[in-house]
């Protein structure tokens, strides 16, 4: 029997990412990246990630404290948005560049770290040239 549509999952609601230092993790996620902050308490800092949100936590437990699932943020301008990260001191493991075509068009991405050394993304799909 299928299961009734609001029995089944239909969207990701919340990210978690263990992070050392809540204050510089909020420096860096708000001030470099970007990112819409939402709140904070001890412990924990929430961002807004369009229907998503990001939470950075403290880990609770030492099975906990490792680096989370690579991040693909979507921008609607890489270069833009790597110019201006860069500018905000955040060090990008190489340049915007494109990891795959398909028909018409063209997926780029570039890669970097936040101060806990999980590894994040900025992606744009592009029509090709």
């Amino acid at each position: 029997m299928p299961a009734a549509p609001a029995t089944v999952p239909h969207a990701l609601g919340q990210v978690a990412l263990v992070v050392h230092d809540i204050d510089r993790s909020v420096a860096f996620y708000r001030d470099g990246i970007g990112l819409p902050f939402l709140f904070q308490f001890p412990g924990l800092a929430f961002f807004s990630l369009g229907a998503t949100r990001l939470m950075l936590s403290l880990p609770e437990k030492p099975e906990f404290d490792h680096p989370g699932s690579i991040l693909y943020l979507t921008v609607g301008d890489i270069e833009g948005a790597h110019a201006r990260m860069k500018g905000a001191a955040i060090a990008f493991e190489d340049e915007p560049h494109v990891v795959h075509r398909a028909g018409g068009s063209e997926l780029w991405m570039t890669f970097f770290k936040d101060p806990d050394a999980n590894l994040l993304a900025l992606m744009q799909e592009k029509l090709a040239v």
